[in-house]
């Protein structure tokens, strides 16, 4: 169970640097951890007039690949189709959509790398 709780925290850790990397980059975050039937969207924004839904790795270490090597064709197919779902439920009528990736490394000491990957899928 303290595994499970360690690797809760650290992807909430995660999706929180990415957040603050978005805004930093001029984006507005309009979700966090959105869920349906299809799955969950790590983050949801809005850059300019492009709805952005974003996917967010996070990794202690480069033992298993960098956290981008993580994003799969199959998750990008199911983050397409959650991209739609939330439009569809949210009602709002984006110009455009884009599926871009937060990469996030966190290292012993300093702050975390973060990895941005606009337009994905």
């Amino acid at each position: 169970m303290a595994g499970r709780q360690q690797g809760r925290a650290l992807g909430q850790y995660g999706e929180d640097v990415a957040a603050r990397h978005l805004v930093a980059a001029g984006m507005v975050v309009l979700d966090r951890n959105w869920r349906c039937s299809f799955g969950e969207v790590d983050l949801i924004a809005r850059d300019g007039d492009t709805l952005v839904i974003c996917e967010v790795k996070t990794r202690r270490g480069l033992d298993f690949g960098s956290p981008l090597e993580a994003v799969t064709y199959r998750k990008l197919a199911r983050l397409r189709r959650l991209a739609a779902e939330w439009v569809r439920e949210s009602g709002m009528h984006p110009d455009a959509i884009r599926i871009d990736v937060v990469g996030v490394l966190v290292r012993p000491r300093g702050a975390a790398v973060v990895e941005h990957l606009r337009g994905v899928a």
